[in-house]
């Protein structure tokens, strides 16, 4: 039977979703140890998204395969039970064989928050990155404009692609909040690092050092150098994975 996974995690201190052969420190390993455990038989896990070290998420999705009589609520429950308390399974059900959640996602909401006066948020310190300095909107906004559409980001990547680069981006948000920065992206995928590394550069472009007309130069050269420097993992949090 294909089940299907709604996840939510705290990503401050595993390396990644990604299960790797170095650390048992992912949130993908983790999972598929307490399933293993469950039915005294090695589970895999596909996930929708290979958030990085550090990422957080509210809306990760995955999928796996099972041979077992328990319910898709008792599934959840034994999860939720012998997982690390930062790991948490919001739902279990069953889903089509057909469904898997990455070759079927349509597409993934990413949001980056940034305190602006972290006093007003304390409680929140490990899902925001502090940021104090005086930021342009207007002409973040414009630079989001430019980046919008369907384009090569081989540039907003921390590593060379072997296959394509091309991805779609369909909104970046940009909202003002009381002590709050939030900066929603929308697309049909992303690249490694990218939407910190749009954060970055947007920040620079808020911070008056770099001129947001610069955005479709930045697109034309396929060069990591061309862009900003990627803003800190612990402000970004995977909101939703969508699918048709």
């Amino acid at each position: 039977m294909n089940y299907r996974m709604l996840i939510q995690y705290d990503g401050t201190r595993y390396n990644g979703w990604q299960r790797q052969a170095t650390t048992a420190q992912t949130i993908q390993g983790k999972i598929e140890e307490v399933l293993s455990r469950m039915l005294d038989t090695p589970v895999e896990i596909q996930g929708a998204g290979r958030t990085d070290s550090g990422v957080h998420a509210l809306g990760q999705v995955a999928n796996v395969q099972l041979k077992t009589e328990k319910s898709s609520e008792d599934i959840r429950t034994y999860l939720n039970l012998y997982l690390p308390e930062d790991i948490g399974v919001a739902a279990v059900e069953i889903a089509s064989d057909r469904f898997h959640s990455r070759l079927n996602a349509a597409g993934k909401t990413y949001c980056y928050r940034l305190a602006t006066n972290p006093a007003l948020h304390v409680l929140e310190r490990k899902y925001m990155q502090s940021w104090e300095t005086p930021l342009n909107l207007p002409a973040m906004k414009q630079a989001a404009a430019l980046l919008i559409g369907e384009h090569d980001f081989q540039s907003f990547c921390q590593v060379k692609m072997k296959k394509s680069s091309i991805r779609r981006l369909d909104k970046i948000e940009i909202r003002s909040l009381p002590g709050e920065l939030r900066i929603t992206y929308e697309g049909s995928g992303f690249l490694n690092h990218m939407a910190r590394i749009l954060t970055g550069t947007l920040l620079e472009v808020g911070s008056g050092d770099r001129n947001p007309e610069s955005m479709p130069e930045i697109l034309a050269a396929r060069s990591r150098q061309k862009a900003g420097a990627a803003a800190p993992a612990k402000g970004l949090t995977l909101m939703e994975v969508h699918y048709s």
